[in-house]
């Protein structure tokens, strides 16, 4: 059975993607912490983390460093925040986004209703940076 997060990354369920390559895409999250808040996510179905293989841990975090670098320049946050929950939907994720304040963290405090058109703002906001950082390759067009 296709997890919520296959059926974004399939296009049959629409995301704001800030990158996509062989193994892993990131998009926005539509309960995000803070704006800019993004899910790195592998193609592949895995459940937990702990079921992960080492490679593709290794792949997610570097994703996951490279979108909390542009976020921190992008949005002017002193600190990208980093978390694996997994509670939310079976498909291995990591939560990336621009944090200032451990209060942050806390995904109890996340938007359940965030405007549509800032999540957009947002989205192209981080690809700039992305593309700013080098990495144009794995930016899809908006």
């Amino acid at each position: 059975m296709s997890t919520l997060f296959t059926k974004i990354i399939d296009g049959a369920i629409p995301g704001r993607f800030v990158w996509k390559d062989p193994d892993v895409v990131v998009f926005l999250s539509i309960g995000p912490l803070t704006d800019g808040h993004a899910l790195v996510v592998p193609r592949e179905e895995v459940d937990e983390w702990t079921d992960a293989e080492p490679e593709l841990l290794d792949k997610l975090l570097r994703v996951a460093r490279t979108v909390g670098r542009a976020q921190k320049r992008a949005f002017s946050s002193q600190r990208a925040g980093l978390l694996v929950a997994g509670f939310e939907v079976p498909h291995l994720h990591v939560h990336v986004w621009p944090t200032g304040s451990l209060a942050d963290f806390d995904l109890a405090r996340a938007d359940a209703n965030p405007d549509p058109a800032r999540l957009d703002a947002n989205a192209e906001k981080l690809r700039a940076a992305l593309i700013e950082d080098g990495h144009a390759e794995f930016v899809p067009q908006g």
